[in-house]
């Protein structure tokens, strides 16, 4: 079937849209299945399958390709999201102020996540939300023990570095950081030109890194030069920006990513030592737990996350 459009006119000479097909269809957008969005709704599973289908034919589009395992959205469920998200997501918390007890503030967005990219990327775009009541409890970690925790209900969100296992949570892409081998400019100078597959003007340039095994520059050295990295860091800080700050002072050579390191490199307090053709690659996820009740303000952070990581 097409993916084309609607156009407007096509819809209308029906009458308006169900809001509660638009509802449903939402929630199938967001969960990634059926079956999720059938408990986030309080529906049963071929009530929500009904639904779909029915506002599929309503608008003479499919909506969802069915997976093996869920859904995913067509350019067209996409664009429809879009749409109507934001006032479905109003009428929600207009919906919540009618109950008891809705005077008192929202429950607060628990997120979490590396405390590089939340410091640098995600705070800032998060901060506008306060203004619309958003209040947010934040934990930094590493994401094996990040993703227990939304596991066992500790967060709602988690941007994770790697990509979760299993039925219990669902993510999504949410940006790729792009590393970067860096130096102060007395140690670029000391070390000169770095080809590609020769990490040997290397050698003699002390390393600093977050952690001892040296996860990040292993990587950047079997992805560029094709070889095993030996040796022990001269610093060892498990806090990326401290690790940034000590090659900006000149202790020696470190690997960041890109969206952490971009400031220096414009201002001059770090010079990229290398830049391949095919840089190490990192997908950061985003996400949250399968079948977990939708909350206005968790679904306000998601979506503001997702549209603003495009520009990450």
């Amino acid at each position: 079937m097409s993916h084309r459009n609607p156009d407007r006119s096509e819809v209308a000479a029906g009458g308006p849209l169900d809001l509660g097909l638009l509802r449903t269809f939402l929630a199938v957008h967001r969960a990634g299945s059926f079956t999720a969005a059938a408990g986030l709704l309080g529906l049963s599973q071929p009530t929500v399958t009904s639904q779909v289908r029915a506002l599929e034919q309503r608008m003479g589009r499919r909506l969802f390709e069915r997976l093996p395992r869920g859904v995913a959205s067509t350019p067209v469920a996409t664009e429809l999201a879009a749409e109507v998200a934001a006032p479905l997501d109003e009428l929600a918390a207009v919906a919540e102020r009618g109950r008891p007890g809705a005077g008192a503030p929202a429950e607060p967005v628990h997120l979490a996540g590396p405390a590089e990219l939340l410091c640098a990327r995600v705070m800032p775009a998060l901060a506008p939300l306060v203004r619309q009541g958003v209040r947010l409890r934040v934990t930094t970690g590493l994401a094996d023990d990040l993703l227990d925790g939304l596991r066992a209900g500790q967060a709602d969100l988690v941007v994770s570095a790697i990509r979760p296992r299993g039925r219990s949570v669902s993510a999504v892409a949410l940006m790729d950081e792009e590393f970067v081998l860096v130096a102060a400019p007395s140690w670029a100078a000391r070390i000169g030109a770095v080809q590609a597959g020769d990490p040997a003007p290397l050698g003699e340039a002390p390393l600093v890194t977050y952690a001892e095994d040296l996860p990040i520059a292993r990587r950047y050295w079997r992805h560029v030069f094709g070889a095993r990295l030996t040796g022990q860091a001269a610093i060892v800080m498990p806090d990326l920006r401290g690790v940034q700050a000590a090659v900006e002072a000149g202790a020696g050579i470190t690997v960041l990513p890109r969206y952490l390191c971009a400031a220096g490199i414009r201002s001059g307090a770090l010079v990229p030592l290398l830049e391949p053709d095919d840089p190490p690659i990192n997908t950061a996820f985003l996400v949250q737990r399968s079948g977990a009740t939708e909350h206005p303000h968790v679904t306000l952070v998601r979506d503001v996350l997702l549209r603003e990581a495009r520009n990450w």
